[in-house]
């Protein structure tokens, strides 16, 4: 049992109770820990706000999110109006219930913004190195937020039981029915029933408020308690703590607190505004935060023109789209390059390379013997699954992008438009020329990371700093 510190009984009570606290939980060796003692580097840029603001939004959601529950119900039945129960409750919430409105365009705001937040965060780790070594366990808890994120922000788009609600929740959990032999049972495990119905609704319901906001907020601690061990990463890739004075302090670290606390509410305020402009001037924005097949009741007999999920899933959906049969094609003759290169190019001995050939031929016959339905699914998959490698696949000798090869900037503009392009086709019907430019958009993606570890290496880098350019203002 650890000795109890005790302090002068003249002491301020305010002094008292924090002693007291301190000798029964470490409230004020978590507060050093992680906020006045915690040195982060000195040349922290815009870019660095949007950490902070992911934990806002997540805050945002989760207040606005009990208050929405306390009113919404979880029924797929027709009332006397025969309209669906759960949409009557969100007509419910906007016109009855006091501030009902704020509330509900604050939750359905905060979830695209809570995605342009997270894009803008995952793109700085991108292109300043953040995922480099120390910092794998970092990256990978982010990626996890990610796709935990994805995943109950699908769930919380079926709540209203709008038409694309209920046909959006169609075609997602119907892809699940092309996975070979499971397929159909892993389908109705999901739905619940052999259609997308109240039970779907309820399961759906249940994983939204309970079971992933527990799993988001659990890797949200791991992300934050990962980073605060290894020391934040910043815009030249150096290690602040290979340079600490006689103290032990970094040389070009400052305490997070009240220096990034006050620089981030500089952050928090300009977002803040944004958001306010969004809920209040343009909660819809355009159809893309909320669409207005929405604002018409979940009917199984109407099914909408177009169907297409929200914008921040629009470009894993282009993905999905761009693999067709004769898609597959290409790709098996990209299996078949790789392997090419592969024999050519490795070290392997005969062993090893006869792998690579039989695991290309292999490969090739599943391509083209399985729907290419399925593959669309492996591909929409594996274009958020191929982030938790990037640690592994960029070999580059330096972190940050300011110390790469000119052309690299290039490359990385190319990669966001190509993204912003795929996630701009998700929104549209599917059309000729759109199919050909995401299948190209496609390969693009993949292209980037799976031929990272050869491009990375390529061109001449600019020499690295030994401590961290910074300049005051």
């Amino acid at each position: 049992m650890a000795e109890f510190k005790e302090v002068s009984p003249n002491a301020p009570a305010g002094e008292k109770l924090l002693n007291w606290i301190d000798n029964r939980f470490p409230l004020s060796k978590l507060y050093k820990e992680h906020l006045s003692e915690y040195y982060a580097p000195k040349n922290f840029n815009f870019w660095y706000f949007f950490g902070s603001l992911a934990l806002l939004v997540l805050v945002i959601q989760i207040v606005t999110g009990i208050f929405l529950v306390m009113h919404y119900k979880p029924d797929a039945s027709l009332n006397d109006a025969g309209v669906p129960v759960a949409f009557a409750s969100i007509e419910y919430i906007m016109r009855d219930v006091p501030w009902g409105w704020l509330i509900r365009y604050m939750h359905s705001t905060g979830a695209s913004m809570f995605f342009v937040v997270v894009y803008l965060h995952m793109y700085r780790g991108l292109i300043y190195g953040s995922y480099r070594k120390p910092r794998e366990l970092v990256w990978i808890f982010g990626c996890a937020i990610f796709l935990v994120l994805m995943a109950e922000a699908f769930m919380g788009y079926l709540l209203p039981w709008g038409q694309m609600s209920y046909w959006g929740a169609q075609v997602i959990v119907n892809l699940f029915s092309a996975v070979p032999v499971i397929g159909p049972d892993l389908a109705i495990l999901i739905r619940g029933d052999y259609v997308v119905g109240d039970a779907t609704l309820n399961r759906f319901f249940s994983f939204h408020v309970i079971a992933v906001p527990l799993v988001l907020l659990g890797l949200v601690v791991a992300h934050i308690i990962a980073l605060h061990e290894v020391g934040s990463n910043n815009p030249d890739g150096i290690e602040i703590k290979a340079n600490k004075d006689a103290d032990g302090k970094p040389v070009d670290g400052i305490p997070f607190h009240p220096y990034y606390t006050v620089h981030d509410i500089l952050g928090v305020a300009v977002f803040l505004m944004v958001f306010s402009a969004i809920v209040f001037f343009a909660p819809t924005f355009g159809g893309f935060f909320l669409e207005y097949n929405n604002f018409i009741p979940a009917d199984p007999l109407k099914t909408p023109d177009h169907i297409a999920p929200v914008w921040y899933f629009t470009p894993f959906y282009s993905m999905l789209r761009a693999v067709t049969t004769e898609m597959m094609y290409v790709l098996v003759a990209c299996v078949v390059l790789g392997a090419v290169l592969g024999v050519v190019k490795s070290s392997l001995g005969t062993v090893g390379k006869a792998s690579i050939v039989i695991g290309a031929v292999v490969a090739s016959v599943l391509m083209l013997s399985i729907d290419a339905k399925f593959w669309g699914v492996v591909v929409m998959g594996g274009a958020v699954i191929i982030l938790f490698f990037l640690p592994w696949l960029d070999h580059s000798p330096v972190k940050s992008i300011r110390y790469r090869p000119t052309w690299n900037k290039y490359l990385y503009a190319l990669f966001v438009i190509n993204f912003l392009v795929l996630g701009y086709l998700g929104v549209l019907p599917p059309f000729p020329v759109g199919e050909r430019v995401s299948q190209i958009g496609t390969l693009f993606y993949f292209g980037f990371f799976l031929l990272m570890p050869w491009w990375s290496r390529l061109g001449e880098f600019k020499p690295v700093p030994s401590r961290v350019t910074y300049t005051p203002h």
